[in-house]
């Protein structure tokens, strides 16, 4: 139980989407040579999917087409105390039909690494789960956005 100060409160799954929605950086956790690995990604959310922009021929592409990954998002106020933190898993796939790869691109997402970035991963969460933890007299800021 907590005492000390606020409780975290669990996010429905519209709300773990529109605060994923709002920061644009996450984490990829995935596994490379049997072992958990961790890439940094700009990424949208399209239709209730990760959409993330990679070189066709990196480790995350690689380690990424058809595995369960994880993703996370978080935003933090550490002077407050306060913040977010969402956690997806799902099955991670590399987009191939031209006509989804033409619509990925018109998202505008561009990757912050230089070079060529035109191979696209969906990832489509099958489990989506988030705690908000405010600060004392904060309140959600999502409770009345409209849905992603």
């Amino acid at each position: 139980m907590y005492s000390d100060g606020p409780v975290p409160e669990q996010l429905t799954r519209n709300e773990c989407l529109r605060f994923i929605a709002s920061v644009g950086v996450g984490r990829v956790i995935y596994t490379r040579q049997a072992l958990p690995a961790v890439e940094l990604v700009n990424f949208v959310i399209d239709a209730g999917d990760i959409i993330v922009r990679t070189d066709h021929s990196g480790r995350l592409a690689a380690a990424a087409r058809g595995a369960v990954v994880a993703f996370e998002a978080d935003s933090l106020d550490i002077d407050r105390h306060a913040g977010w933190s969402v956690t997806a898993i799902g099955p991670s796939q590399e987009v191939t039909d031209p006509d989804e790869i033409g619509r990925l691109e018109q998202l505008g997402l561009s990757s912050w690494v230089p070079g060529e970035r035109e191979h696209f991963i969906r990832i489509s969460p099958g489990i989506l789960s988030g705690r908000w933890l405010s600060a004392y007299g904060s309140e959600h800021p999502h409770r009345t956005t409209a849905h992603v």
